[in-house]
């Protein structure tokens, strides 16, 4: 087997899974210098999306796509990838000394661990990165960190491939590889439904165009919380205007029930927040709670 060292600097590589990940990322390598020879779509979107961003490239069956090529990416969902690893591994799909990365965040190499016999060089290299599917993501990739999770003899070259992508390398121990993802689902993936409700609550207030009011806000908010964390805390739950987050806990429960647990959820653990960076007292703090009682 050789070691990652002794490779060619540039790649065959074989894309399963034409998400919005595995295309872009695909893509990003070829603008490296290396060579896509195949990606696997199943549906006619991710047909589509192949065909914008790897033109040329064919479409085949998984396990043409793998045969041949010296590295491939596994961009498939987080619960699907320990199934295709067993799957492709039974089916002697890999061959000795292939590059196999997956962009899964919640899964270190681990995952690879039901394809231990097929001696792949095993690398998780996740973009930490909202991807849309488009052209636009291969620019926003200029800098995006990546969290790289391999063996010791591959870490030079999972991150040689973060960097030749535009990316930052960040190196993610096997150990706290799901604690990183947790902290970055809850950060993205919430946000999106915290901005959507509240421009659902701005429309139903008569406000055109709700976007307007809420991008300087929330870009300023987002600044602020990057360099300050808790010390960015405002509002009337950091303020301890018990009265006012009472009105609002009303104003929901008769007019957005649905957005009402969220908002619940969150001043509560804003509140909490708060008393333990110091910027409430526990005493302020009290009324605060009562008003994000369950009595609603």
């Amino acid at each position: 087997m050789r070691t990652p060292h002794e490779r060619p600097a540039r790649f065959d590589v074989g894309v399963v899974g034409a998400g919005r990940v595995g295309a872009v990322l695909g893509a990003a390598l070829a603008r490296a210098g290396h060579r896509v020879t195949g990606v696997s779509a199943v549906s006619d979107a991710s047909r589509e999306r192949a065909d914008r961003l790897l033109p040329g490239v064919p479409t085949r069956p998984v396990p043409d796509v793998i045969e041949g090529a010296h590295l491939v990416i596994l961009a498939v969902p987080d619960d699907t990838l320990p199934g295709l690893v067993a799957g492709l591994h039974r089916a002697a799909v890999f061959t000795p000394g292939q590059l196999v990365m997956h962009t899964s965040g919640a899964h270190g190499i681990s995952v690879f661990e039901p394809a231990a016999g097929s001696d792949l060089v095993p690398l998780a290299l996740h973009p930490a990165m909202a991807f849309t599917g488009t052209a636009m993501d291969l620019e926003r990739l200029t800098d995006c960190c990546f969290a790289v999770t391999t063996m010791d003899l591959a870490r030079p070259l999972g991150e040689a491939l973060v960097i030749e992508m535009g990316g930052d390398p960040v190196w993610v121990p096997e150990s706290r590889r799901l604690a990183y993802h947790a902290a970055l689902t809850h950060a993205a993936d919430h946000l999106v439904t915290l901005v959507a409700q509240s421009m659902q609550l701005l429309g139903e207030a008569g406000v055109e165009g709700p976007d307007r009011i809420l991008e300087p806000l929330l870009t300023a908010a987002l600044s602020n919380a990057l360099r300050l964390g808790d010390g960015a805390l405002g509002g009337p739950v950091s303020r301890g205007d018990a009265d006012t987050v009472a009105s609002h806990v009303d104003l929901l429960a008769s007019e957005a029930p649905d957005v009402l647990a969220t908002y619940v959820a969150m001043a509560r653990a804003t509140t909490q927040r708060a008393v333990l960076s110091g910027r409430l007292g526990a005493a302020t703090a009290e009324p605060v709670l009562e008003a994000l009682s369950d009595d609603y």
